[in-house]
């Protein structure tokens, strides 16, 4: 039968290393690439039986395709140390690689943060390419990188659940980190920033968030989390604004 390596990419994730990794067990291999965790990830990891390798992070879309490198598995999963599979994905799962049609499919999230599930705003509906044949992806991009496929695409029924944030330390660190490689990769792409995007490019994103995909309805989280996109929208383009006028400074 064809087997399935589910793979994780990690950096300081003690907390949700264990619960991850449980949810995974049905799988023929887990495989945790951490970029250099200074808490106990790869020790935990590698007690629950994964089998953990060390990569310097240089881009999620390179890390992706080391980790693809590191299994000989005929079908691999993409995990996130704060992803669950539940046990009906599981059983999907197992079923679509036992039948080993030539695929990707996708997997719906259901988002979970700050105690409650989050319906409504930019978190939904999350669906995310997950599972695929090995042989048939590869990855490019620095930050929310792209999975290219050569064969179709189609959907799960079941969900996994994303704990996406459990506090706000957290969420400003991934915000900070996610709106700087964002820069670097507008930059990368030609693109420039301008007085007029840090401007009105926040308040769109906002509106879009908010009243266009009903943020309002998920009540007070569902403000802050819109409000919160209005400030990383205004950031990705300020870190852009000054990361080209110092490349210019440079000529």
């Amino acid at each position: 039968m064809p087997k399935l390596a589910i793979l994780i990419l990690t950096l300081n994730e003690e907390d949700n290393i264990v619960p991850c990794i449980e949810s995974a067990a049905f799988a023929d291999e887990i495989v945790v690439v951490d970029s250099g965790s200074s808490d106990r990830t790869a020790e935990l990891a590698s007690q629950r039986g994964a089998r953990v390798v060390f990569r310097k992070f240089d881009g999620f879309g390179s890390q992706r395709n080391f980790a693809l490198s590191q299994t000989d598995a005929e079908w691999v999963m993409y995990l996130d140390a704060d992803e669950r599979i539940t046990t009906a994905l599981a059983a999907e799962i197992r079923g679509v690689v036992d039948k080993d049609e030539p695929a990707a499919y996708e997997i719906l999230r259901h988002n979970y943060a700050f105690g409650q599930f989050i319906m409504h705003g930019g978190f939904r509906p999350d669906f995310s390419l997950r599972l695929y044949p090995r042989s048939a992806v590869s990855w490019e991009g620095v930050v929310h990188e792209q999975a290219n496929v050569t064969v179709p695409k189609r959907k799960l029924r079941c969900v996994m659940v994303h704990h996406t944030y459990t506090d706000w330390e957290r969420y400003f660190i991934k915000f900070n980190s996610y709106t700087t490689l964002m820069a670097r990769k507008m930059y990368e792409q030609g693109r420039r920033g301008a007085i007029i995007h840090i401007l009105f490019r926040p308040c769109w994103a906002f509106l879009k968030v908010y009243i266009f995909q009903s943020g309002w309805r998920d009540g007070t989280i569902g403000f802050i989390l819109s409000a919160f996109h209005f400030f990383y929208t205004m950031a990705k383009y300020v870190k852009l604004y000054f990361l080209q006028a110092a490349k210019d400074n440079e000529k």
